[in-house]
């Protein structure tokens, strides 16, 4: 959820690093886990995206972001993981695996448009209008998910999902990222669970289910779900950074965008550019 910054530049900022946006890695050892206490995928996900990213300041920061397919040619992220003050993408997006470097569909990133007034916190306080959108030069058949009309009522059952990080460790040369793609159940938080001036009607405060569990470094853009009334999954929120300042990820509650928030906004900009 968290920093898209490089190693170097990461390190020399610990603060930052707390919950803000993508990094890279491999599979640590022994450990199937990762969300930060996650768990391995309990269903399918076909609308679940991968971003690859590399820092500007070290281009030998690998790192990666999550996306929603929302439209067979589109896909919903964070502003953050398309900022090129942060990173440049990599040029391809993987759409509808539970794996990070294989299966699903492959398409190239063909246009990226941020959500204008977005503005990136830094860890001091939350990211403004952190969400943006990114074309794919051809559609995919894997099957979009629907934009929720509105986030549930503070304490409804969510699910996250995310690539991210197993270790909230505030040191990023020893971010571990895992292969399989990870899930957590988590509940809406009220605004008065995140710390002040963070959590609105734009930006959801997030709280896990799970003791010390949230999304971290690496997770930017994934998606936060809830279940219709026929059980089906849609789309209320993309990781964003921390529900708190200079907190680790697993003792923070997450910041959502909220989806439905800038619904009218994903229409516009799809119909202008499809």
């Amino acid at each position: 959820m968290f920093s898209l910054k490089s190693p170097r530049r990461t390190a020399a900022r610990t603060a930052v690093v707390a919950l803000a946006g993508a990094a890279c890695a491999a599979m640590m050892a022994g450990s199937a886990d990762a969300i930060v206490n996650g768990k391995d995928p309990t269903q399918r996900y076909p609308s679940m995206v991968s971003i690859p990213v590399t820092g500007v300041d070290d281009p030998t920061f690998k790192g990666v972001c999550g996306g929603s397919l929302i439209d067979s040619k589109w896909v919903l992220t964070a502003a953050h993981c398309v900022d090129p003050t942060l990173v440049t993408l990599d040029g391809t997006v993987r759409i509808g695996s539970e794996w990070r470097k294989s299966g699903g569909t492959v398409r190239t990133a063909a246009k990226t448009v941020s959500l204008p007034g977005y503005r990136n916190g830094e860890g001091a306080g939350p990211n403004l209008n952190d969400v943006a959108l990114i074309r794919l030069n051809r559609p995919v058949a894997e099957k979009p998910i629907r934009i929720a009309d509105r986030p549930g009522q503070p304490g409804t059952p969510t699910r996250l999902l995310g690539f991210g990080t197993i270790d909230d460790t505030p040191d990023p040369t020893k971010w571990v990222f895992p292969d399989r793609l990870q899930e957590l159940d988590t509940r809406r938080g009220a605004v008065s669970e995140c710390a002040p001036g963070f959590a609105d009607s734009t930006r959801l405060c997030t709280i896990s289910q799970v003791p010390k569990a949230m999304a971290c470094n690496g997770d930017s853009g994934s998606p936060q779900l809830q279940q219709d009334r026929k059980g089906r999954w849609e789309l209320i929120g993309v990781t964003s950074g921390p529900g708190a300042p200079g907190v680790r990820c697993g003792e923070s509650p997450g910041l959502y965008t909220s989806a439905p928030a800038y619904v009218g906004w994903i229409h516009e900009v799809i119909g202008r550019n499809d």
